[in-house]
């Protein structure tokens, strides 16, 4: 049986993971979120933490946080 988590970032759904077995792949639910769209993860958290990432090099960029 599989397990599914939702990641959220800054109060927005960034997707989902789902264990496969040897770790975690992720599925984006916004289009911000597209770049780690099939992504493998260690772990639930190693993806939310990428996700963190994402937002935070957008915001450094100067472009508005999704």
């Amino acid at each position: 049986m599989s397990q599914a988590y939702i990641i959220e970032v800054f109060d927005r759904t960034a997707g989902i993971v789902v264990s496969d077995g040897r770790g975690y792949r992720f599925f984006s639910s916004e289009r911000v979120f597209d770049s780690l769209d099939g992504g493998h993860f260690g772990s639930a958290r190693a993806a939310e933490r990428a996700a963190r990432a994402l937002v935070e090099q957008r915001r450094g960029a100067g472009n508005q946080a999704p």
